[in-house]
């Protein structure tokens, strides 16, 4: 189940309906480095990124490696981004209803970033503590 282009947002009109749950909260638990959409790695590995279908994570593992972490801190459910304060303060209001990390500490390799880039897509590197 992936989203369309547009980079899954809440707009598109092709966008899923919610992302992937995590069917488990053990040590496999991964963060798109992009979204912060948190799945487990199989998940990722065998349906993607909702959010970022362009990111190919579905297709080739070493972009699933590249692309998510295993290194964050929190995670918050969103059922209603759209009208979540939290989701607006973490700056993940228009991404489609699924967990979520609170931040991540680590970047997109460039070449990922290139790819949001050509996919019209915002990329917002991690605050730094």
């Amino acid at each position: 189940m992936r989203g369309g282009g547009g980079g899954g947002m809440m707009d598109d009109e092709n966008a899923v309906g919610h992302a992937q749950i995590p069917n488990s909260f053990g040590h496999e638990l991964r963060a798109c480095l992009r979204c912060r959409l948190v799945k487990t790695y199989d998940q990722f590995r065998e349906n993607g990124c909702e959010n970022c279908p362009f990111l190919d994570m579905d297709k080739d593992r070493d972009n699933v490696v590249s692309c998510t972490t295993a290194n964050f801190t929190g995670i918050i459910s969103l059922m209603d981004p759209n009208r979540s304060w939290a989701a607006r303060w973490l700056r993940i209001g228009r991404f489609i209803p699924g967990c979520y990390t609170l931040a991540v500490s680590e970047e997109l390799p460039e070449e990922y970033r290139g790819m949001c880039d050509d996919n019209n897509v915002q990329y917002q590197p991690p605050k730094r503590m």
